[in-house]
């Protein structure tokens, strides 16, 4: 019965941190509501500022259990960005017309090229990254990637990622040319996969090329946060008028999002 008991116990253990991770939300989106309307008349680089920082603290509360309680580790290969900003990632979409890829779907170049066009005045370069959730299933075929709640139940050992910079230059900006370049790559990404699955030599497999590194972060730097905005949230829940606020917060949070979403699209 005990036994039974702890076993039940562990299969939940998924339920910590989403319970924190969601119920966080509305005090992130309380805190931001706030500063959104007391910078509403200083300079919007003040106003910027602070949303970033309110956003890192939030990611860096991800990371927390990202880092510490998934057990995941992550390894990087390749050319790291040095910074996260004005970057376009070459992302996995469904297309008609091209080659079918083994590993990888084949990429939108209407997404990608409106994309580029846009920003191309605010970036040096593009990065290309594809990622691989190891582990394999009993028949030995490449296992689907994980769900949010088997990741942090701990069932997805390990994150490949490889990164790899495109100069701006080196980027065709009329759109034909820019399908053949994207399709290029995406066979570049196949034949990675490929080697990573299937490779005779057992050095190559469940690897990208090059030298990898670990990223994980130490908890001095994503626990802070943690802290902050369970504790914010739980001083609003120990009272009558933060309980009404955090669950209106909830309620219309959630219908303003949707209407917004269906708005811009």
């Amino acid at each position: 019965m005990l036994l039974s008991l702890v076993l039940h116990t562990y299969s939940m253990r998924y339920l910590l941190p989403s319970v924190v991770l969601l119920g966080t939300a509305p005090t992130y989106v309380l805190a931001w509501g706030v500063w959104r309307l007391l910078s509403a008349f200083l300079p919007a680089r003040f106003y910027q500022a602070l949303d970033d920082r309110l956003y890192c603290v939030y990611q860096s509360m991800v990371l927390f259990f990202f880092e510490n309680y998934t057990g995941v580790q992550i390894l990087l290969y390749g050319d790291l960005p040095k910074n996260k900003e004005n970057i376009i990632y070459l992302a996995n979409h469904q297309s008609t017309g091209l080659a079918v890829l083994k590993h990888v779907l084949t990429p939108r170049i209407k997404a990608t090229h409106v994309a580029f066009d846009c920003m191309k005045n605010y970036l040096d370069a593009i990065y290309d990254v594809t990622v691989v959730y190891e582990g394999k299933d009993d028949g030995g075929q490449r296992r689907e990637s994980p769900t949010m709640t088997e990741f942090l139940c701990k069932e997805c050992p390990k994150i490949h990622i490889h990164i790899d910079r495109i100069d701006k230059k080196d980027v065709p900006e009329e759109q034909e040319h820019m399908r053949r370049w994207l399709h290029e790559r995406f066979e570049i990404k196949d034949k990675m996969l490929i080697e990573f699955y299937e490779s005779p030599d057992p050095e190559r497999r469940k690897r990208f090329p090059g030298k990898s590194v670990n990223s994980k972060l130490s908890i001095k730097k994503t626990l802070p946060s943690m802290l902050i905005l369970s504790g914010l949230t739980a001083g609003m829940l120990m009272t009558d008028a933060g309980r009404k606020l955090y669950v209106n917060t909830w309620i219309y949070g959630t219908l303003l999002g949707c209407l917004w979403v269906t708005i811009k699209a």
